[in-house]
């Protein structure tokens, strides 16, 4: 069977994610200048939870266990961003958490990705069958949409979904952008020649070659 749009997008969201953990994982990235690979996958992380949240939870929801299945996403989604919280502590030295091994924090955010991709296809698989081509790809295009601009911070003890869940989200955006740039992190603002339309959902939609691998890497413009 043919994958939907929406499937092939949300693929290869998390074979993004998951190419800028990479250089992340390395002993050295803690060293300030390589310390902006930790900051591209993290922001690129949580700007995919909270669109998801936002844009695919709606949908799941009305599925007929969809309340269940939203449960197990949030919480997921809250591990997932406390992880992330020490990663990003760790990476900038907070004292609070340099009792914490490297290797032991990537563990744990390893494991929270497989299961936030297990989730994700089983979702998206479901809310396929049950829906129409067109109302897909527009469900796709909302979501690549609404990560351009989520937040570039994780906040597990915010509201996550819902009304309060989208408000949090905008309100955070500004804030997360505040404190970037006092911060002076490395946020990616370009992934390719557009960090979301150079994506799976144009590709697929005008039927062209997905590049591979070694044309994915992302550079800062």
């Amino acid at each position: 069977m043919t994958a939907s749009t929406l499937e092939v997008a949300l693929s290869y969201e998390h074979s993004k994610i998951r190419e800028l953990a990479a250089p992340a994982h390395a002993p050295d990235a803690a060293l300030p200048h390589r310390r902006h690979e930790t900051d591209w996958f993290y922001a690129i992380a949580a700007q995919h939870l909270a669109a998801a949240e936002d844009v695919l939870l709606p949908q799941v929801r009305r599925l007929p266990d969809g309340r269940e299945l939203v449960a197990t996403y949030v919480d997921n989604a809250r591990q997932l961003e406390r992880s992330l919280r020490f990663l990003k502590a760790k990476q900038y030295g907070d004292s609070r958490v340099q009792h914490l091994q490297s290797d032991q924090v990537w563990e744990v955010i390893d494991r929270q990705l497989d299961e936030h991709e297990r989730l994700e296809a089983d979702c998206s698989r479901r809310l396929c069958e049950t829906m129409d081509g067109e109302d897909v790809s527009a469900l796709t295009s909302r979501l690549l949409g609404a990560e351009e601009v989520a937040p570039t911070r994780a906040h597990p003890f915010s509201p996550h979904t819902g009304m309060a869940g989208r408000m949090a989200h905008r309100m955070w955006r500004v804030a997360d952008t505040a404190w970037d740039s006092a911060e002076g992190r490395v946020v990616p603002t370009h992934y390719h020649a557009h960090p979301k339309r150079d994506s799976a959902l144009s590709h697929y939609l005008r039927g062209a070659k997905i590049p591979d691998a070694q044309e994915r890497h992302p550079t800062i413009r």
